[in-house]
This record gives structure tokens, C-alpha cells and sequence, in this order.
């Protein structure tokens, strides 16, 4: 078992010492290019549009055409572990289906503080590198947190290895300098499933009051049925 309290602290450190060794200027502006379309995942899963966008990078380049679960093309059964996933209708769905279906679930995740994002980041590739105590190269890679160490094969690690592919956590310092927006904390779209239940409680508060109430509960109810709906309005239009 991973320790992720442990893990936390680790990659917290990590991060206030971490400086990008590598040029992805390139990559990042592509990435928050497409920040559109990830929100639209973050509008369903709470996931973190950013951290939707360095594991597309990281899985498959940020092909469209690939699965965010594990690179596999979206429209066919995956083979690659998670296997058995799909055919999907489009790049979102199979993005839904990986957050939310698959292992480590992040969509149930709630920490997306520094150190939890990271961990989270981390336990989507594996523990592998946890459980040696290394940093893990999917997160690390291109930073000066990184030197050398990969699993080349499943339960195969390679110590002289060099992971030539970007990292999560430079490609997101990278983010970072293009859109100041980007902070670590909660996700800043509202899942529809949550708007649509505050819009429901709203809803509700106001057909109160045409059940005969008195004109003072009439006045109380709805002002609280109002700020209901003021506070449903804000979140939804976030998640857009």
C-alpha cells in the first residue's frame, strides 16, 4: 500500500523546488488552446479541466482520436489496461468513462490541493514509483525533480531509463504561465449534476409559497428561494 499522506509531502516539496528543464511552451499553448473542451469534462467528472489536459498530453499526445483512459482509440473495445472500455461515441465520453469508471476514480477524488493534485496525477500512471521511493517520471519528467527511472514494461523498472516525454507537473507550470486562471483548489465548473440538483432545491422552495403560507413566510421563503437561484445561475455559468 502507498502511503499518500506521505506521497503528498513528497510532491509538495517537490513542486516549491521545481523548475522546468525543458522547453513545452509549444505543448502548453496547445493545451490551453483546447481548455474548452476539457472544461466540458470538468463540467461532468469535477476533475480539474488542467489536469484533464496534461493527462491527455500524457496518454496520447493529445490525440483526439485516442482514449484518455490509456491511449487506446476511443471508438474500438480498449486492449491496454484498462481493457474492455468502449467503443465510445466521442473523445468526451470515453474522457467521462475514464474518470469516473476507471481506477483511481478521480472523479471522487476531493483534494486537488498542490500536493493532491499531484498524488492524484501519480496514482492515474500507478504507484510503481511510489512504493521505490522515486519521483514518478509521468508527473517529474522535464523538470529538475527527474534525472532517470522507468518502467519500460509492465513490472519491468529501468533506473537508466530517461522518459523523453513531458512531465504533468512542467507541463502544468507551463499552463500556468499562459493562464494565470489556473490555480490549484476546487474545480472551478460545477458538475450538471449538482447545478441541476440546486436548481431543483430552488424549485422547490418556491412552490412553498403558493401552499396558503402567511405574507412574512411568504417574504422569507422567497428570498432564500431567490439567492437559491442566484447561487445555481453563478455555478452553471462557471461551468461553461
Amino acid at each position: 500500500m502507498v502511503d499518500t499522506a506521505a506521497l503528498k509531502a513528497a510532491n509538495e516539496k517537490r513542486w516549491a523546488a521545481a523548475k522546468v528543464t525543458r522547453d513545452v511552451s509549444a505543448i502548453a499553448k496547445r493545451l490551453v488552446a483546447a481548455k474548452s473542451r476539457y472544461r466540458a469534462v470538468e463540467a461532468k467528472t469535477g476533475v480539474p479541466w488542467f489536469v484533464i489536459a496534461v493527462i491527455h498530453m500524457r496518454e496520447s499526445s493529445q490525440n483526439w482520436d485516442r482514449s484518455l483512459a490509456q491511449g487506446d482509440p476511443w471508438n474500438r473495445v480498449s486492449v491496454r489496461v484498462p481493457a474492455g472500455r468502449g467503443p465510445f461515441k466521442s473523445w468526451e465520453e470515453a474522457a467521462i468513462d475514464a474518470l469516473v469508471n476507471c481506477h483511481p476514480y478521480l472523479s471522487k477524488k476531493k483534494d486537488w490541493s498542490v500536493g493532491g493534485t499531484l498524488v492524484n496525477l501519480e496514482l492515474y500512471n500507478g504507484a510503481g514509483y511510489a512504493m521505490r521511493n522515486k519521483p514518478s517520471p509521468y508527473v517529474w519528467a522535464g523538470t529538475n525533480q527527474y534525472s532517470a527511472g522507468k518502467f519500460v514494461a509492465d513490472g519491468v523498472y529501468d533506473p537508466s531509463h530517461v522518459d523523453q516525454q513531458p512531465g504533468c507537473a512542467g507541463l502544468i507550470l507551463a499552463m500556468m504561465a499562459l493562464d494565470p486562471s489556473i490555480k490549484f483548489g476546487k474545480p472551478s465548473s460545477l458538475p450538471t449534476k449538482t447545478a441541476g440538483a440546486v436548481i431543483a432545491s430552488a424549485g422547490t422552495v418556491a412552490a412553498g409559497v403558493h401552499q396558503g403560507w402567511d405574507p412574512t413566510v411568504w417574504l422569507l421563503v422567497g428570498g432564500v428561494a431567490a439567492i437559491i437561484a442566484l447561487v445555481a445561475f453563478i455555478l452553471i455559468k462557471k461551468g461553461k
